[in-house]
């Protein structure tokens, strides 16, 4: 296996190892090291999408405008594909294969690659990660992926992909948000902040209605954040006269921002829910916590 990863170039290689991933060096290494025969034209009709693209929605206006570039310029970089059963599937680089179809090209130049499907996977999620502009359900979705196929934890995801920890957690909540409020984020309706201020809410009902309101009548961050820390704090009238819950609400608060879940501190007593065992997986990361299995 490690044989086969280095013949695939530095880029995947980085995968397996703490080194920082760019996808420019990997796929510059990949024309620099394909012999002649493996870079051809191909017919574009003959060219599938990959079906590990996290993309799902892909800007029409930015399309068109890659689509006059090749027109002018021709396809400067080659797509990289795989040859299958009919035809080929695409590894990397949808966005030219798309946009010289709108140029009315017939065909593209392509480099032909044996790839595994988990090959195949991993060079879709770190070209759209680090190249396509995802959109942040895509990009969460992605992240998710790389975690889960690797094991790696979210320090190690951060590093790899240049972004900070914190980023890394508060993407991958977005992922909890229930489907309808996930669209608006794909469609940009919603913003990043505006769906992270929402994902630290629990009721999916609750966030279903903010999503809305904040949609139809154009909330500020700042307004939903108020909105969700409102949620969030316990009511006075909730709460018994023998409790003494109100002095720790700032441990609370700092608490839930780092864990990016509701916390509840009582004398003595700290009370951190999880829906799941995935769930306490990632708040122990947080806190540092590695349980030997």
């Amino acid at each position: 296996m490690e044989t086969k990863r280095k013949a695939l170039g530095k880029g995947l290689e980085q995968l397996f190892t703490n080194e920082r991933i760019d996808f420019e060096n990997f796929e510059k290494g990949l024309v620099e090291e394909s012999k002649p025969n493996e870079i051809r034209e191909l017919k574009i009709d003959e060219i599938r999408s990959n079906p590990y693209q996290p993309r799902k929605i892909f800007d029409e206006s930015s399309l068109n405008e890659l689509a006059e570039s090749i027109k002018e310029h021709g396809v400067v970089q080659p797509i990289i594909v795989k040859k299958s059963i009919k035809g080929y599937e695409l590894v990397a680089g949808e966005r030219r294969t798309k946009a010289s179809r709108i140029a009315g090209l017939k065909t593209i130049p392509a480099i032909i690659k044996d790839f595994s499907d988990q090959e195949m996977m991993e060079i879709a999620l770190i070209e759209n990660i680090q190249r396509e502009n995802l959109n942040p359900i895509e990009e969460a979705m992605a992240y998710d992926a790389i975690i889960k196929s690797y094991n790696l934890t979210q320090d190690e995801v951060a590093k790899k992909f240049g972004k900070s920890r914190t980023y890394i957690t508060n993407i991958l909540g977005l992922l909890k948000l229930p489907e309808t409020t996930k669209k608006y984020v794909e469609e940009n309706k919603l913003s990043m902040s505006h769906a992270r201020a929402l994902s630290k809410l629990e009721d999916k009902e609750e966030i279903e209605k903010l999503a809305n309101k904040i949609v139809s009548e154009g909330l500020n961050v700042r307004t939903v954040e108020n909105i969700t820390r409102d949620f969030n704090t316990p009511k006075a009238f909730k709460i018994k006269r023998k409790d003494t819950n109100s002095k720790y609400s700032i441990y609370e608060e700092i608490m839930r921002e780092k864990i990016g879940t509701k916390v509840k501190i009582s004398d003595k007593k700290i009370e951190i829910p999880f829906s799941s065992s995935k769930e306490l997986e990632r708040i122990l990361e947080v806190l540092n916590i590695e349980v030997d299995e």
